[in-house]
Parts: C-alpha cells; sequence; structure tokens
C-alpha cells in the first residue's frame, strides 16, 4: 500500500504537469505516463502501478547489473510526463540502485523518481550502511515498511511525498460530513478514510529504540547476514550475492538440490528459509531483521543448514 499511496501522488504529479487533472477526468484522454524501472522492480511496484491504471506490461525495463542494481547509463530518453521507479534493498540480493545518478538524469527531464526502500530506507540509520543510501534524499518519492525492521504488525508501510500537496490531492475526498480540522486529518494521507492506528505502533517502537537502539538493530542483523554468507561459503556452498544489507543467496548445487535442501531445513525446524529465483538458478533465501535473533540463533541456524545440505548431498551420492 505505500506504494500505491506514494506513486498515487507520483501519476497525479506528472498529469498535472502536463496540465490534466487526473483526480476529476480520470485517465481517459489523458497524456500518455511512460514509466520506467529496473529488471528487478520489486512485484509491488508494479501491482501498484497495475492499480493505479498505469499497466504492469508498459513498464520500460531497464537492465539491470549482476547485483540486480538499475543500469544508469542504460536510461532511456525520458520525454514527457515520467515515473521513473529505483529500489533501495533488492528483494534477493539486498543492493541498492544508483540513485544519485538516476536522480540526475530523471530531474533534468523534469520526471519524478519514486523509491521503493522496504529494507533499505532503514540503512540510513547506522554508521557502516548510510553510504548505501547516497542520493536517496534527491527523489521525490519513497515507500517502505515497518513491519520488517520495526518489527511491528503487518500493513505497515509508509509513503513520503517531497510535497505533501500532491498526496493530498491522490488522497483527499470530500464529504459534507468529512469537516476539516485545524490539525493534521489522517484521511488526506492515505486510500482508507478508516484504518488501525499503525502510526501507534510505530511509533513505540522508534521511542524505544531511539536512534542508537535503531542503528544497533540493524547492525546486528546485517552481521548476522555476513556470518551465515561466511559459514555456508566455508562449507563449500556458493553464495550468489554480495552481502550489502541483510539478505543472503545461497545454492547447494542443483537446482533441484537446492530445492531439496530447503524443504529439508524447513521440516527440520532450526530456522525457515525460503526459495527463490536468481539470475535463472534457485537459491535459498535468508533475511535477518528480527530484533530477537541472537548470534547463538545463528550458530545453531547455520549448523542445522551445513548438516541438512550434507545429509541431502550424502542421499543423492
Amino acid at each position: 500500500m505505500a506504494n500505491f499511496t506514494a506513486l498515487a501522488a507520483a501519476r497525479n504529479a506528472v498529469l498535472e504537469r502536463a496540465g490534466w487533472d487526473v483526480e476529476a477526468d480520470g485517465l481517459i484522454g489523458a497524456p500518455k505516463i511512460t514509466v520506467i524501472g529496473g529488471e528487478e522492480i520489486h512485484v509491488s511496484a508494479v501491482k501498484a502501478l497495475g492499480m493505479l491504471g498505469l499497466g504492469r506490461n508498459r513498464i520500460v525495463r531497464v537492465p539491470a547489473d549482476s547485483q540486480g542494481r538499475m543500469r544508469a547509463d542504460l536510461l532511456p530518453r525520458i520525454d514527457g510526463p515520467t515515473i521513473v521507479c529505483m529500489q533501495a534493498g533488492n528483494v534477493n540480493s539486498g543492493s541498492f540502485d544508483p540513485a544519485r545518478e538516476i536522480c540526475a538524469v530523471a530531474h533534468a527531464a523534469s520526471a519524478w523518481v519514486h523509491v521503493d526502500a522496504a529494507f533499505g530506507l532503514w540503512a540510513a540509520a547506522t554508521p557502516s550502511r548510510a553510504h548505501l543510501v547516497a542520493g536517496l534524499a534527491e527523489a521525490d518519492s519513497w515507500a517502505t515498511d515497518a513491519h520488517k525492521w520495526l518489527n511491528v504488525p503487518y500493513d505497515s508501510g509508509i509513503a513520503f511525498v517531497r510535497e505533501d500537496r500532491h498526496l493530498k490531492a491522490a488522497m483527499s475526498a470530500n464529504a459534507a460530513y468529512l469537516v476539516r480540522g485545524e490539525k493534521r486529518d489522517p484521511n488526506l494521507f492515505t486510500p482508507e478514510l478508516s484504518r488501525r492506528a499503525r502510526g501507534v505502533e510505530i511509533w513505540a517502537a522508534l521511542r524505544l529504540l531511539g536512534r542508537s537502539g535503531l542503528a544497533d538493530l540493524i547492525e546486528r542483523n546485517c552481521r548476522m547476514a555476513e556470518r551465515f554468507a561466511e559459514g555456508l561459503k566455508a562449507g563449500g556452498f556458493e553464495i550468489l550475492n554480495e552481502v550489502v544489507l541483510n539478505q543472503v543467496l545461497v545454492s547447494f548445487g542443483a537446482d533441484t538440490t537446492t530445492r531439496d535442501v530447503i524443504a529439508a531445513l524447513q521440516a527440520e525446524g532450526t530456522c525457515w528459509c525460503g526459495e527463490t529465483t536468481w539470475h535463472g538458478r534457485a537459491a535459498m533465501r535468508i533475511a535477518v531483521s528480527s530484533w530477537a535473533t541472537t548470534d547463538e540463533d545463528v550458530e545453531r541456524s547455520l549448523e542445522s543448514m551445513l548438516r541438512v545440505a550434507e545429509t541431502v548431498k550424502g542421499r543423492r551420492k
């Protein structure tokens, strides 16, 4: 929902620049909006674009490098109303699109830049990872999740839009019984008129952790991901990504072997890791984001992964 909310503001803004009021007149007859995204654009952004009437299949895909980062040097020529969707924290590799370069090209052509930063925006809180978000502040809108690293309940997405008037134009509803107050009216900022007060849990988590506590949580989880990669590599298995954040991709050999290891690990029960596909190969995806995970948990889980993998490989001999 955070991507949807921010991209709704983006759609309205780029059409407003072209002299079209999409809230009043809809998309029929409106100037064409070009949407540009990387090959690794997340499914939530694609779904949001479809829900907004911009078309899932009309996204102009920009090639990505080996880590899933959009190639800024391969951005197409931008002309007319355009939204560029980049990401911070690839769902598989954890990689970050080159924000500064993308924003420079896009803004030179008056395009809107949206950042899908479900995981990655939180890297800004940590001394060792803050460099990853360089240039993100130059974008026009951002979306992130609080239910991941803040560990609050689901449906706790957060949308940020540089100019609130664009967000209000996309989200507002007018009725006789909706009397505007002098303070902030929540229904001007979300699709729903009624929703649970998820902001309370987010505020409570941030209030409890503080700046240093949040930084420590993220640093610990990223360090744990590095430990998983180190241990699995030492065990003879292939790490498929550069571990820059909290995600690790590992292959245990042939795709069938990798899938069997994942299934056996899930059945064994010490920890849970899911399957993904990376550059055409099956991989096990490790994402460390819980405040409760300890170094001891990591070592137990790593031991289980190695034991299960060796067992599966032994059956195949």
